[in-house]
């Protein structure tokens, strides 16, 4: 099974959050996480935690998660 990335999140702990999110409502979620990275050697951190879904389930869950962000100010 592919897995698609649908949130990349600094904290372990709002990734568990979203992937119950994501487990109540049917989906199957894999947590990628990418402790220490460095980006093209500048020092830029990289990584936190990637929630994934199977990629047939990707659109469908993009929608669940942004209908259920806070509004932007």
């Amino acid at each position: 099974m592919d897995f698609v990335t649908v949130s990349r999140v600094d904290s372990p702990g709002e990734a568990d959050l979203i992937r119950s999110r994501l487990e109540a409502n049917g989906f199957l979620v894999n947590l990628k996480s990418e402790d220490t990275a460095i980006s093209f050697g500048y020092g830029t951190p990289i990584g936190g935690v990637q929630v994934q879904v199977s990629a047939e389930q990707a659109e469908s869950a993009r929608d669940l998660l942004a209908s259920q962000d806070p509004p932007s100010p």
